[in-house]
């Protein structure tokens, strides 16, 4: 006999596969906890079929935790125009929606930061840099989702293998902010041969700016004096990047 499979999560995965989000109606209405079968829950059906066959909605239910959690979920999802809006909200934006509390809120942040840093910190043989891509997709989730600017450095061994991602600096990258010690400081004490600098434009548009390419002078000077190679200088925006050492922009 074939077995019949619960037909919430079923739905609910081919809806958000088929058809764009309308973020600006409001999310139907979802049964409470008690409404549903326990063989459609969100953790029942997590155990039974895994955390891939869940729609988003399901997996933020089960952070929720509250009898309405599918409800709430999905107030959440359209509140912050998809899963994106909310790994880039705030505790107290996420606290401001119906039936996310302090617990709650602090749960989802904790969840989006174990996934930012299962990105940044798997294995090291995986983080072999061998092309401008391979550092941009290493970054690009994280800082593409960033409202404001920050410069890390990515510090490299002998092999082109990540060592370490420091942040540099928050803010606007600029000249006047630019003091070379601090950039190079953890790639000394780390003895690192060589770094690639990276940093966002939260506008979206990641064409370098003049005063890009001034910094990037400066930095590649400075590694040379340093012994250390500055092997590239990216600008990355939420789906694209730059590499300013393709361009030939700063550097000889």
């Amino acid at each position: 006999m074939t077995q019949q499979l619960p037909l919430l999560g079923t739905l609910a995965v081919e809806a958000e596969a088929l058809s764009p989000p309308a973020y600006d109606k409001a999310p139907r209405r979802y049964p409470t906890l008690r409404e549903l079968p326990e063989s459609e829950r969100p953790v029942h059906r997590l155990h039974f079929y895994g955390p891939a066959a869940l729609s988003t909605t399901e997996l933020l239910a089960i952070l929720a935790g509250t009898p309405h959690q599918l409800q709430d979920a999905a107030n959440l999802v359209a509140a912050f125009e998809g899963i994106e809006g909310v790994a880039r909200a705030n505790l107290p934006e996420l606290q401001q929606q119906p039936g996310i509390g302090a617990s709650t809120a602090a749960r989802i942040k904790a969840a989006f930061e174990l996934g930012r840093r299962l990105i940044v910190e798997r294995p090291a043989d995986r983080h072999q840099i061998r092309t401008p891509a391979d550092a941009a997709n290493l970054l690009m989730p994280e800082m593409g989702l960033l409202e404001q600017e920050q410069m890390r450095t990515i510090l490299l061994d002998t092999k082109n293998r990540v060592i370490a991602i420091p942040t540099i600096y928050v803010g606007s990258v600029n000249t006047t902010m630019i003091r070379v010690a601090e950039l190079f400081r953890e790639a000394i004490r780390r003895n690192c041969p060589s770094l690639i600098a990276v940093h966002n434009h939260p506008s979206g548009d990641p064409t370098p700016s003049p005063e890009d390419v001034m910094v990037t002078k400066q930095i590649v000077e400075a590694g040379k004096l340093m012994d250390i190679e500055v092997l590239d200088h990216l600008v990355v925006s939420k789906t694209r990047f730059v590499s300013l050492k393709e361009r030939g922009l700063g550097f000889a």
